[in-house]
């Protein structure tokens, strides 16, 4: 597996964009370079794309701009999460717009250590309300 960054101007960009983030890390993945802020997926990024996780909500709105289309995976789509065309990102304001945007979601997400250890506490506590495993 290659685990050298990828190099490319739109993805250093991206880079640069999140620079100053807090808990920012940098991991391969779906062929690009993946940016995870807050143990959170946030943007990939690879020559011809990125791909931004904003609030699906925002996603009808996101769509009606030039370059923009869902993500389609295994032929599900997923709202939420969108592909945006290297071309209309030449500028740093339209590379800020989405940055912007998916940080933006991406602080509304839990603390990804807090859903870890409630999804521990539930698994532990499987089948009771007090926390307790219930012995058959």
């Amino acid at each position: 597996m290659n685990t050298s960054p990828i190099s490319d101007d739109l993805v250093d960009r991206v880079r640069h964009a999140l620079a100053g983030v807090a808990d920012v890390r940098e991991k391969r993945m779906f062929g690009s370079a993946g940016f995870m802020v807050r143990d959170h997926l946030c943007v990939t990024a690879r020559p011809e794309r990125l791909m931004c996780r904003i609030d699906p909500a925002l996603h009808e709105m996101a769509l009606q701009r030039d370059g923009v289309e869902t993500v389609v995976m295994k032929g599900r789509p997923y709202p939420g999460y969108v592909f945006v065309a290297s071309t209309t990102v030449q500028t740093k304001a339209a590379l800020d717009y989405w940055i912007e945007l998916s940080l933006k979601y991406n602080a509304t997400l839990p603390a990804a250590r807090e859903r870890q250890s409630t999804s521990r506490a539930r698994a532990k506590g499987a089948g009771t309300t007090d926390g307790t495993r219930s012995r058959s």
